[in-house]
C-alpha cells in the first residue's frame, strides 16, 4: 500500500502533511483557481477529512514511473453518495507536488462544494496559522 494510501487510511493528518512538497498545488473539484502551498493543502485535507462519511479507497493505480498516482474512492456527503479520484504527482524528492480530485455525480460535487463552503473559513484560519508557525 502507498504511504499516502495509508496516512488517509488511518486519519493521520501529520503523516499526510508530511508527504506534501512546500510548494504542492491543490485542485479542487468544486472550485476554478487551483490553490498553492502546502499550509493550504494541508487545512483543506483537513476539512474534506471533516465532511466526507465513509470515505474509502476502492482501487490504486500507479503510472509506470512511480511518480503519478492515483487514487479511487467513494464516500457520502450530507447524504449524497461520491466516487471520486486523487491524482498525485510526486516530486523528485518523493513528495506530492501536485494534488487534483475529481468527484461524480454532480449531486456529489455540489453537496461537496455547500460542506466544503461551510468549512472554509476554518480551513482559511489553519492555513494562515500552519503558515504562521
Amino acid at each position: 500500500m502507498h504511504p499516502f494510501r495509508a496516512a488517509v487510511d488511518a486519519g493521520d493528518h501529520d503523516a499526510i502533511e508530511a508527504l506534501l512538497a512546500e510548494d504542492v498545488v491543490f485542485t479542487s473539484p468544486v472550485a476554478f483557481k487551483p490553490y498553492s502551498g502546502k499550509a493550504v493543502t494541508a487545512a483543506i485535507l483537513r476539512g474534506a477529512g471533516r465532511v466526507f462519511e465513509d470515505f474509502h479507497y476502492v482501487r490504486e493505480i500507479n503510472g509506470a514511473d512511480g511518480r503519478d498516482h492515483a487514487f479511487v474512492f467513494k464516500a457520502t456527503v450530507d447524504g449524497r453518495e461520491v466516487h471520486g479520484c486523487d491524482f498525485l504527482h510526486f516530486d523528485e524528492d518523493g513528495l506530492i507536488d501536485e494534488f487534483t480530485v475529481m468527484v461524480r455525480p454532480l449531486s456529489g460535487a455540489q453537496a461537496l462544494a455547500a460542506a466544503m463552503g461551510a468549512q472554509f473559513e476554518r480551513i482559511t484560519a489553519e492555513a494562515r496559522g500552519a503558515a504562521g508557525a
